[in-house]
Formats: structure tokens, sequence, C-alpha cells
């Protein structure tokens, strides 16, 4: 994980001000920074996004393809994760310095939204026990500033809300064998239901209260945090706790009734956010370098 390294004097100036509710950039303890999202950004994935959270860049490309279900799971798709830490983002990313976080990240993605509550699974199956679509979501970090969790979440929603999944025919063969078969029309479509896909809510413990998106700075000042992914109705899906030090039972419960209420606020203006966006069709401004 990118870190700082900060002084004492600035430590304590960070958690006075935590304390007063006021943040080195003026925040609040609940406040997210500036966020721009773009959406089909990337031609060569079936849905893609980028999210900038104040100085964290992320962008994330969907592609969908036809795969053998799990044994387990004759009857559903599935999600594989993979995470670049471009070296880019910081130094210690070079050579495979990004290497332990991308595994860390991938597996906390996949237990995140990779299971029922989060994406409609059975949708992606085309024949159980034989054909189901795999959706390979991957994500590189271009600049880190803290806060990874929460930007890759809000990214891989709004990758999702982009793709397009080809429609699909199952023919029959003279030989009793079946044949796939894929639209090429552009428009001839399925979505993905990305209602119930949760956004990530990491806070961090700095001092005697709680923030939400902590830059690298406030990050150094933190003894744990705790990650909660939250559905739009409210729902905790997954909760895990980062960092070395301790949480008492008080403090765990305070962060997670923070973290469902800031989780439970964002989907609805995301949600607004993407919609708008997509009717804009070929008319939206592209910003930035893949614009």
């Amino acid at each position: 994980m990118a870190t700082v390294q900060i002084s004492e004097a600035e430590k304590l100036y960070v958690v006075h001000g935590v304390r007063d509710d006021l943040r080195v950039d003026g925040r609040g303890c609940e406040d997210y920074r500036h966020t721009e999202i773009e959406t089909d950004v990337v031609s060569n994935t079936d849905g893609s996004a980028k999210v900038t959270l104040g100085h964290t860049n992320v962008l994330v490309g969907i592609k969908a393809e036809i795969g053998k279900p799990k044994p387990m799971l004759p009857d559903e798709g599935y999600l594989e994760f993979f995470v670049d830490c471009s070296a880019n983002a910081t130094p210690e990313f070079e050579g495979r310095g990004g290497e332990g976080l991308g595994i860390e990240l991938s597996n906390t993605l996949y237990k995140v939204f990779s299971n029922k509550q989060s994406v409609d699974l059975k949708s992606l199956c085309i024949s159980p026990g034989e054909h189901c679509w795999v959706l390979y979501v991957d994500v590189l970090l271009l600049q880190c500033d803290g806060n990874l969790f929460d930007a890759i979440s809000v990214a891989i929603k709004a990758a999702l809300f982009n793709t397009k999944i080809p429609k699909v025919r199952i023919a029959e063969e003279e030989d009793g064998g079946k044949e796939i078969e894929l639209s090429d029309d552009p428009y001839d479509c399925v979505r993905v239901n990305v209602e119930n896909v949760p956004c990530i809510v990491t806070l961090c413990k700095i001092g005697h209260r709680h923030v939400v998106d902590a830059t690298l700075q406030e990050k150094a000042c933190s003894v744990a945090s705790l990650l909660i992914s939250v559905t739009h109705k409210g729902l905790v899906t997954c909760v895990r706790k980062l960092g070395g030090g301790s949480l008492d039972p008080e403090s765990i419960f305070e962060m997670t009734e923070t973290g469902k209420r800031v989780g439970k606020a964002l989907h609805a203006p995301l949600m607004e956010l993407l919609q708008k966006e997509e009717s804009l069709g070929s008319k939206r401004q592209k910003v930035g370098f893949l614009g």
C-alpha cells in the first residue's frame, strides 16, 4: 500500500482537526473528495469506467467471455478480478512492488462482488452445466492518494452498468449437439442489473473519531480501518478490518453505522449520474487523457 511519512507535529495537527470535524482539506469527517466518473472509455472492452477521487485515479475494463460454469454452481456465471498497480501511481509499485497489494485488492473484490447478493449470477448462465458468461474485471491503478477500495468499487459498479453482453441463441444440430450463436448487432444485447451491486466505504480511525475517504496523510495517522460494502438498501454484504491496530466493540459499531449511512447515500446520485451520462449518447463530452 502506498504510504507517506509525516512528522509528529503534522500527525497532531490532523488528529486535532478530525476531533473538531475539520480536516486538513476543509472536509467534514463524513465527506468525500471531488469525484469524476466517465464510462465507455476503453473501446476494446464490453464495459469500462474511469473514476477520479481526489488524486486517486482508477480505470476498470470488463470483458465478457463464454466459459464453463463451476461444478458446484452449474446454473451460474461468475466474475474474475485482476488488479494491476501501475508504477506511475507511486514509485513503491515499481518492479513487483505492487504485486502483493494487487492480490489483496483482488481477493477483497471477489468477496464483495462475486456473490448472489451483489450480482445476479444466474442471469449469466447460458446453458446449465455447459456454458456461462464469465466477466473478467481488470482494474488499473493509475494514481494513488488513498481510499483505493472506495474508488475501485464505484468504478466497478459504473463499468458493470456500462457492460453490454451479446444475446445468445442456442441452436440444435442434427447430431444432437448444441451450437452457440452470438448476435453481432451492438444494440441486441443484455445489460447487467447493478441495482444490488454494493459500494465500499472505508472508515479510518483517527484519534477517538473516524473519517471516510482518508488521504495518504490521514491514513498515516490511523491505527486501523474498517472496510464495509453496502447496497442501495443499506444492507452490509462484507466487513473487513485493515491495519495493524485494534478497534474496540463500540468503535466498530459506530463505524459500521456510519458506513451504512454513507454507503446507502452514495447509490442514488451515482445511478442518476450514470443514467444521465448514458442518455447523452455520443453527445457527452469526454475529458481526461482517454477523451
